[in-house]
């Protein structure tokens, strides 16, 4: 997979991309994340209900990034700038991942675990292409309607993470499923036999843990084993954010090892 250089990870994005690092995940902290916001973790870790601390989160979000404050400004730019947080990036990447909150979602995995996409609308061959140029003005243009989104993103891949240790504090990978019609947005990299094979997945996906509902998707299903470190957001995480998609996971890319199921 076409990595960056540098990223803002524990580890160097090659070895987050590799199918290596699928089969055996070791921890990935943001650089500063959690030291940065040390009050939040401190608050979670007093709190025992899941629920309880996901009102911990949404009201450290709203006050670490003024997210309340947006009727308050004077310019419309002012408002929607605020108004227009990290919800309502996860909201349009559920009704549309190639839309500009995809663009933005697909950038932040870009800058912090430096995997490139490899889909947007279009296949994204290489850092040169045209599909990159469109991929980027969309990113721009995203990320121009909000405040920091970046730094917010930031701070809810760790409140997923801490979630998931919480949680399933004995497991490493989930099995998820994901519908396609074809292989456009992804890349087939060995043959292991009819039924399975090594796949190059975009920087970021949308996955399911219900089998059933990943029919709904598509003509076949992705079948493959996600390491709880590469999630970044799942559906019962916020239960009062009003976030549709049925046991939906946003899950970060790489090389991953796939059983692909064809329907009847």
């Amino acid at each position: 997979m076409s990595t960056a250089a540098l990223n803002l990870c524990n580890l160097p994005p090659w070895a987050i991309a590799s199918r290596h690092f699928n089969r055996q995940p070791q921890n990935l902290e943001i650089q500063g994340v959690r030291r940065a916001n040390r009050l939040l973790f401190e608050r979670l870790d007093q709190e025992s209900c899941s629920d309880k601390r996901a009102k911990i989160f949404n009201d450290f979000m709203d006050v670490t990034f003024q997210l309340h404050q947006w009727q308050q400004q004077k310019s419309a730019g002012g408002r929607k700038s605020l108004k227009n947080s990290y919800l309502r990036f996860l909201r349009g990447w559920m009704f549309d991942s190639n839309g500009r909150e995809g663009a933005v979602l697909k950038g932040w995995v870009e800058s912090r675990f430096g995997l490139h996409p490899t889909y947007h609308e279009v296949p994204i061959e290489d850092l040169h292409s045209e599909g990159y140029f469109h991929y980027l003005v969309q990113r721009m243009r995203g990320a121009a309607r909000t405040s920091a989104i970046h730094q917010q993103l930031d701070v809810l891949y760790e409140f997923t993470q801490y979630e998931l240790q919480r949680r399933f504090s004995n497991e490493q990978h989930f099995t998820l499923y994901r519908g396609v019609y074809g292989f456009e947005e992804h890349v087939i990299l060995e043959q292991y036999d009819k039924h399975r094979c090594l796949m190059r997945l975009n920087n970021l996906n949308s996955f399911t843990a219900d089998f059933e509902r990943a029919w709904e998707f598509g003509s076949r299903v992705l079948k493959t084993e996600v390491p709880l470190v590469k999630v970044l957001f799942f559906n019962n995480l916020l239960p009062t954010a009003q976030l549709q998609g049925e046991e939906e996971y946003l899950v970060i890319g790489g090389e991953y090892e796939v059983e692909v199921m064809i329907g009847g």
